[in-house]
């Protein structure tokens, strides 16, 4: 809080403004209670963002669905709030070190430029470090809380987006989101294994979903922001290839998606309203991808409105999620 200069009495004894001390006492509690807190927020909230918590949240919106399924019902409360405190630090340590390994393509491109470490918010080292100890806290937590192999499938999903996406894959070649979206679907391998100590078929049609979902949910998103990958020297496939293509690779990577759904439907034992909602959702999806193509294929059409398949995706996947739930507490 900024207080005026402390002004003294004037000789003549006329009415005298208020010291800094008497203007405090004059102003609500709240009021002298509310800097420590926005001066604590000031130093904590560049490194949450650095976590990407709405990355998080749609990483986490498959990990209970699929902890009901492996079980047949409600897990354990504490299993479950053990599982997504530990997939919410491995998420965010991979968040925070592609951060740290991206800052130099985040600072030419207009939708990354404000994140803490190219404002200056945060340096380079104390990300890394920050990124790093979360990596260790988050695999301690599942090993001991959860089950190692729960522990061991977390670190093999971070190295997949640390290295074998940030690294090596991003800046290489086209398919970069296909193959680094694999770290994307280990949460639906993590929550089975934390159920069952293990990985059925069923977690592997489910690892399906997410992996073919991934490329028709971020191309588009590529799409709006082709600009600012072609300046960073990223070669997204929007970058490289004409939007008919993207378009058709996208309908081709939905159907895959579709199928596994439900393919989901004899292996892990689903019922028929299952059935009706994947089928519905799916063609729902796959006709804003459809659309996608023919907008393409318009030179009339003044715009794409591809982020309307970035919001559909989303959409899609929590809905896609919630019917999963649902449908394990319903009678075949």
């Amino acid at each position: 809080m900024r207080l005026s200069s402390p002004l003294s009495v004037d000789d003549a004894g006329a009415s005298m403004l208020p010291t800094p001390g008497a203007r405090a006492a004059t102003e609500p509690p709240s009021a002298t209670v509310r800097s420590p807190w926005r001066r604590v927020l000031g130093v904590v909230g560049p490194y949450v963002a650095l976590t990407k918590p709405r990355v998080i949240e749609l990483l986490l919106v498959t990990t209970v669905p699929t902890m009901i399924l492996a079980e047949r019902g409600l897990p354990s409360l504490w299993l479950v709030l053990a599982t997504l405190v530990g997939g919410a630090a491995a998420a965010g340590s991979a968040n925070v070190l592609n951060c740290y390994i991206d800052r130099d393509i985040d600072q030419v491109m207009n939708r990354t430029k404000r994140r803490p470490i190219v404002t200056g918010e945060v340096s380079p080292r104390a990300a890394l470090v920050f990124g790093l100890v979360l990596g260790v806290v988050s695999l301690t937590w599942l090993w001991f809380f959860v089950n190692p192999a729960s522990s061991m499938l977390t670190a093999v999903a971070i190295l997949i987006y640390v290295v074998g996406y940030t690294m090596i894959l991003k800046r290489r070649t086209p398919q970069n989101i296909v193959w680094g979206g694999a770290a994307g679907c280990m949460p639906v391998l993590i929550g089975w294994s934390a159920v069952t100590g293990g990985v059925g078929w069923a977690a592997v049609l489910l690892f399906g979903v997410i992996f073919f979902w991934t490329p028709p949910h971020y191309w588009p998103l590529s799409m709006k922001f082709r600009g600012d990958y072609a300046r960073a020297g990223v070669p997204m496939l929007p970058v490289v290839a004409k939007d008919t293509k993207v378009a058709r690779e996208m309908i081709a990577y939905t159907l895959a998606m579709i199928a596994c759904t439900l393919l989901l439907v004899p292996v892990a034992h689903m019922t028929w309203v299952y059935a009706v909602l994947a089928t519905g959702l799916g063609g729902w999806f796959l006709w804003s991808c459809i659309g996608l193509l023919r907008r393409a294929q318009d030179p009339e059409h003044p715009k794409l409105k591809a982020m309307s398949v970035f919001h559909a995706s989303i959409t899609y996947l929590t809905l896609l999620s919630v019917a999963i739930a649902v449908d394990v507490f319903l009678p075949l």
